[in-house]
């Protein structure tokens, strides 16, 4: 008999846009874990998980294990980190008005204002009253119909890590994609569930973290979602990303390994799996 773990069942793949068979891998924190054969794209299928009673202010500062351990202490590496981001935006839109969905505390924003006229959504609450009193435009929500509207038509849409925590990335692409000016470009980065690591790693990947992460991306999943909502995927990369250890681990110092050398500055640290970064998605 066949492993009954391993049979194909269908499922509606929101990147190939129809049902297709998927395989179980392993289940993981009581959810089941899927891939498409045909794109990649890996799926969390999970039970009473509601997303608004999950990120809340104990998100973010280690009342979840799947969370961070104090985000606002990484402030000043996250930061670093945001501001290599910005530059990279600014190759393909260097001003204009950029909207972030899912700006946590700001930071991205703070490097990001230099440059742009900025806005966040955020759904925790303490994440987005923390970004207006430093005077940041930040409404607490999810990235549905009424809050884009209220910001209207944007020249950078951003989605830093989000798009694997989204109930529905397909809709939320296409309301960005309606909400993007003709020139304007939308930014993604999220893991990618191809890479060695990811593989190798299986459920032991740092990324594997249902019901938090509901999807996992691979470049060929990420350019049929752009195709579908009619957004040309023009350029996907693997940069190396500076990360604070302290998302895991409460006080651990920050560290960074790039191109397989370590930072020797600091503790070592292995951000399990490359980041596929997502980038100039424009209008087909």
């Amino acid at each position: 008999m066949p492993d009954a773990d391993k049979i194909g069942v269908q499922l509606a793949c929101p990147a190939c846009a129809r049902a297709t068979e998927h395989r179980k891998l392993y289940s993981k924190n009581s959810c089941d874990i899927f891939q498409c054969i045909q794109c990649g794209l890996g799926r969390s299928e999970c039970a009473n998980f509601d997303v608004h009673d999950y990120y809340t202010e104990d998100y973010f500062s280690g009342g979840h294990r799947d969370g961070y351990a104090d985000y606002c202490a990484s402030e000043p590496v996250l930061r670093r980190e945001f501001a290599r981001t910005v530059q990279f935006v600014r190759q393909y839109r260097s001003g204009g008005r950029l909207l972030e969905i899912g700006c946590a505390y700001g930071f991205f924003l703070e490097e990001a204002r230099r440059f742009y006229d900025v806005a966040g959504i955020e759904i925790a609450d303490a994440a987005a009253v923390f970004c207006r009193r430093r005077g940041l435009t930040v409404i607490n929500g999810m990235a549905d119909e009424d809050n884009l509207a209220r910001f209207g038509m944007m020249d950078v849409i951003v989605l830093l890590d989000v798009i694997e925590h989204l109930p529905d990335p397909q809709s939320t692409l296409a309301l960005c994609r309606r909400y993007l000016n003709p020139s304007g470009v939308i930014i993604i980065t999220t893991g990618d569930f191809s890479s060695l690591y990811a593989r190798v790693a299986g459920r032991n990947w740092r990324l594997m973290t249902p019901p938090q992460h509901l999807w996992y991306f691979t470049p060929e999943s990420m350019r049929r979602l752009a195709q579908r909502v009619q957004l040309k995927l023009e350029t996907c990369e693997h940069p190396w990303k500076l990360v604070p250890l302290a998302d895991r681990v409460s006080g651990a110092p920050f560290a960074r390994r790039r191109a397989g050398n370590l930072d020797r500055r600091h503790e070592p640290y292995w951000h399990s799996g490359k980041f596929v970064r997502c980038d100039a998605m424009r209008a087909a």
